[in-house]
């Protein structure tokens, strides 16, 4: 438990069977965030084969700093689950989590993350920092990327050119 290696870019493409498949449900709520007026993130927590959380980015809306797919995803899931450590969990993300979602990951005992998009300028999965593989730390994650990075990385590329070129 809590010890898992890294499965790379190469692997998330192809990844497990149902990744891709679970990574479209997190884009399906990147699209709500982005219907909403929010940065297009989205996120599903799945434990046994189904989900059990969703998330998606409700910075504006809630007008909270904290209000990040990744953290809203893993709240659902430990009310539901009636326990914080979330153990056996997998965490789909369609961008690369920042260093407070990582650093939940971690502390909420996800056994694994799969991203899409990378996020060279906040990313803590593996681009700036590599929070969930920090062998200092007591938890560690399996980490898969690139699972329909073409399609995550789109979806936020258009929603911020269309914000640069609205009047």
């Amino acid at each position: 438990m809590g010890l898992g290696g890294n499965i790379g870019p190469e692997d998330g493409a192809a990844g497990r069977a149902d990744d891709a498949g679970f990574m479209a449900e997190a884009l399906a709520e990147a699209r709500l965030a982005a219907s909403e007026g929010e940065v297009p993130v989205g996120a599903v927590l799945v434990r046994d084969g189904a989900i059990v959380a969703r998330g998606r980015n409700a910075r504006e809306r809630d007008r909270d700093p904290l209000a990040h797919a990744e953290m809203r995803a893993l709240g659902e899931a430990a009310r539901a689950a009636g326990a914080w450590r979330l153990e056996g969990a997998t965490l789909y993300v369609t961008l690369e989590p920042c260093v407070m979602c990582a650093g939940a990951l971690v502390l909420a005992r996800v056994a694994r993350l799969v991203y899409g998009a990378r996020d060279p300028k906040g990313g803590a999965c593996g681009s700036l920092y590599d929070v969930p593989r920090d062998a200092r730390l007591n938890h560690r994650l399996d980490v898969t990327e690139g699972v329909l990075a073409a399609e995550c990385g789109a979806l936020l590329t258009e929603f911020f050119r269309a914000r640069r070129s609205a009047p």
